[in-house]
């Protein structure tokens, strides 16, 4: 009997105490239930991942900007394994109640993050706990579930999720007093969703705020710069920077706070108080790399003018050798180089690069831009194959992807610039023995293979000494790790030597031979076998100068080398041909890839002093003219002069006389005026005084917006009073020059009509063809035949209906002179 009064005791009790009714026992019951029931551990699970988040948070200094909370982004799993972190699926195994952890493998099968489980918890805290009444929430814990729930799907990037989940809480709880938190993270959600107009707004209201705790200041503080930064703001960034570093009291933090201010100053070109943010910045680190960073990039604020370069310099140099900053050498020089260059020891900076590159890489991006600041340095100095060299080296070593990809295109730029160049001199080389006499050759050979001969003798020498150093060192090796040490193949018996194969500088020096000849330059990446090959500087000048890596035996004899030069006509030829359009393309890739006039030129007045074809000399003068009429015309002059001597009936001879100078935008009244004369005077066929007023026009208004349509009535003056040819030429200038406008337009249109094989007969009444001369195949009016006779129509009916569409909105129309807007 007492069992069942005890029960019926407990079941009232628990009816007492549910959700649906608003008594103090009630409220108090399921606020307690609340919390530790369910919401405890979803709060543990965000909790756990956002401090495993933290832990294995690796900074990319090389970005533009660090980040000030390190727990914001999950890292991928492939840099969870670098890190030596567990790549599970989890992150961290959560710990609840096997109840709980049965439920939610029934409700899931597939296994959930932290983040979600964390969410799942905080929506069934609300679901099972909520006390809703007249739309007031009156069970105060659901309002930290409300905020689980926000961060949770927040920090998995459900930004619209979580200001729903925020947008609730504050529906419900009117006036509790930890709204303000929920406004903090509303603002930064609407920061993380890129409406920075709202999120400012909030931002400013929070501010305006007096009642805010301190905890809530701080976090609106590191929340609001950042949303600035990313906004764009970056001079408002600085200063709420400075507020959040007030505020915040970790040291650690604090570091995050001034390195990031650093970078914001510098990047608005405020070295001064960059480098005493940078200065903060490392007086406040609480880890090695964020200590050398800093004096990384405090060198980079470095004043060329009014700083002290030699105080600075020593400075660097004596903390680079003590103790555990002597493993970042690579670094330090890399930033003594940086500050040699700012100085303008252009020369020094670039001993110290070198020797950057010669210590142990300490961060491969660095080792990538020390790399990149020796080839810059050929690069100005036009020494692009050299350039080259080093900017291969640097792509392969840098790890910071954006800065990898600028890199690229101008390593495979070079790479054509590479190709060209080699081809050119290989086959110069060539041609100037193909004029050699047989006893010139053999002079001439004689002398290449003693080069051979001292350049092996002195290999030979390198290797007998290093595999004479690597007989003398005293290797330790544990024999038992390696095997089976009387097998011939094995591991510590190569090539019949015994010692552990790399100490022996002669067996790697074969071994990388061997390698590249199998498989040629490739990324140290995962599935290299399988990646595309990197072909080097190296490789594409060996390939076009016909250099193998395997001697040939023959490689002493004379006739070896003569037995390869040509001697046919065609062959020889073809090897001028070659040469003279790798001469044009390169003197084209200097302007399009480095707008490098003055070299292109160079090399395009080169090729033409060579005594090309006709064709390719043509090219490479209007390469030349094009490229100087306006902004040096000295050197564009004799390519025009030349243009017009030797080719005065080519399209290029007409550009030369008038190129396009400007874009036309304006119209003068007056010219509208004369266009319409001279078309009146077109009509009339006075086709000379048409022309003779549209040069004068041309002359007096060579901007204005009507000359295409000046130009093509000419040409069909021309046609009428010199021939299709010479129409031809100006319809193909008109192109040229215009192609976008109707006229050139309908010259396009034209030209394939002029250049193709139909031609326009006209019959008289008797069917009789008539043949006028130096009539154009096109004319600005309709055209059409006088024939009567019904055969002759139907055979030109096709050719009729063309010309008819092609006519239709005649641009010579002086019925619309005004430009299109």
């Amino acid at each position: 009997m007492k069992k069942y009064i005890l029960l019926a005791l407990g079941s009232a009790v628990f009816l007492a105490c549910s959700p649906r009714k608003d008594g103090y026992l009630n409220r108090k019951y399921q606020d307690f239930t609340t919390f530790y029931n369910v919401l405890f551990n979803g709060e543990e699970a965000l909790n756990a991942e956002l401090k495993q988040r933290d832990k294995s948070y690796r900074d990319n200094f090389h970005a533009p900007y660090i980040k000030l909370l390190t727990y914001e982004e999950q890292i991928s799993s492939a840099q969870m394994e670098n890190l030596g972190v567990s790549d599970n699926e989890n992150g961290l195994p959560f710990r609840g109640s096997d109840n709980e952890n049965n439920q939610t493998a029934v409700l899931n099968p597939t296994r959930l993050s932290i983040l979600e489980i964390a969410e799942l918890k905080a929506q069934k805290a609300i679901d099972k706990h909520s006390m809703m009444f007249k739309g007031e929430e009156k069970n105060k814990t659901i309002f930290d579930a409300y905020l689980v729930l926000a961060k949770a799907r927040l920090f998995q990037n459900k930004p619209l999720e979580a200001l729903d989940a925020l947008n609730t809480v504050q529906k419900i709880y009117k006036k509790d007093k930890r709204l303000s938190l929920a406004k903090v993270y509303e603002a930064y959600t609407y920061g993380k969703m890129k409406d920075y107009y709202r999120a400012d707004e909030t931002f400013r209201e929070l501010k305006e705020n007096k009642k805010l705790k301190k905890s809530e200041k701080k976090l609106l503080s590191i929340f609001y710069s950042e949303m600035l930064l990313n906004a764009g703001k970056k001079e408002e960034a600085v200063t709420e920077l400075e507020s959040a570093y007030k505020l915040n009291k970790n040291k650690k933090l604090r570091s995050r706070i001034a390195f990031l201010r650093g970078q914001i100053l510098a990047n608005l070109g405020k070295n001064e108080e960059a480098r005493e943010s940078f200065v903060t910045a490392y007086k406040n680190a609480r880890n090695f790399e964020f200590e050398v960073k800093s004096q990384v990039e405090i060198a980079k604020t470095f004043n060329g003018k009014d700083d002290d370069y030699e105080g600075a310099k020593e400075y660097l140099e004596k903390i680079s050798k003590k103790g555990t900053y002597a493993s970042r050498k690579n670094e330090f020089y890399y930033a003594l180089g940086l500050m040699a260059k700012k100085a303008g020891k252009k020369e020094e900076a670039q001993e110290f690069f070198q020797k950057s590159i010669k210590e142990k890489v300490s961060d491969p991006q660095v080792r990538g831009l020390a790399y990149y600041e020796i080839g810059k340095k050929f690069f100005e100095d036009n020494d692009y194959l050299s350039a080259g060299v080093y900017y291969d080296s640097a792509y392969a070593a840098m790890n910071y992807a954006p800065a990898k990809e600028e890199l690229k295109s101008l390593t495979e730029n070079i790479k054509d610039i590479s190709k060209n160049y080699y081809l050119i001199k290989k086959n110069d080389s060539i041609l100037k023995l193909t004029k050699m006499s047989n006893d010139e050759r053999i002079a001439f050979f004689n002398k290449h293979i003693e080069g051979i001969k001292a350049k092996e003798a002195k290999e030979e020498l390198e290797r007998k000494k290093a595999e004479k150093e690597s007989k003398n060192r005293v290797e330790t090796v544990d024999f038992a790790l390696l095997g089976n040490t009387d097998n011939n193949n094995s591991f510590l018996d190569f090539n019949g030597s015994k010692g552990f194969y790399f100490a022996n500088q002669a067996n790697i020096s074969k071994g990388e031979k061997e390698f590249k000849q199998i498989w040629g330059n490739r990324a140290l990446t995962d599935n290299w076998r399988t990646s595309t090959k990197m072909n080097s500087i190296e490789d594409l000048k060996n390939e076009a100068l016909g250099i193998t890596a395997a001697p040939d035996p023959r490689r002493y004899e004379p006739d070896f080398y003569i037995e390869k030069i040509p001697t046919k006509t065609e062959e020889i030829l073809a090897l001028k041909k070659d040469r003279d359009t790798a001469s044009l393309g390169l003197g084209r890739m200097y302007e399009n890839f480095f707008s490098n006039t003055s070299l292109a030129t160079k090399t395009l007045y080169d090729l033409v002093d060579s005594k090309t074809d006709e064709e390719t000399e043509l090219q490479a003068l209007y390469q030349i003219f094009s490229m100087n009429y306006e902004k040096n015309p000295s050197a564009a002059e004799r390519a025009k002069q030349l243009i017009l001597e030797k080719y005065p009936y080519t399209s290029y001879a007409e550009f030369v006389k008038n190129p396009k100078k400007a874009d036309f935008t304006t119209s003068d009244s007056e010219v509208e005026k004369i266009y319409t004369q001279a078309f009146a005077l077109y009509s009339e066929e006075k086709f000379d005084d048409s022309k003779k007023l549209i040069e004068e026009t041309l002359q007096k208004y060579p901007k204005d917006v009507l000359v295409p349509k000046f130009i093509l009535l000419n040409a069909f003056n021309t046609g009428k009073t010199a021939g299709k040819e010479i129409m031809i030429l100006q319809l193909e200038q008109l192109m040229l020059n215009y192609a976008k406008t109707p006229e050139g337009i309908k010259a396009k249109e034209m030209l394939q009509y002029l250049k193709s094989d139909i031609k326009v007969e006209q019959f008289d009444d008797n069917g009789n063809p008539i043949s006028p001369k130096n009539e154009p195949a096109f004319a600005p009016q309709n055209v059409n035949s006088s024939s009567t006779n019904p055969e002759r129509i139907q055979q030109n009916n096709s050719k009729q209906r063309n010309l008819q569409e092609m006519q239709q909105d005649d641009p010579l129309q002086p019925k619309d002179l005004k430009p299109k807007k």
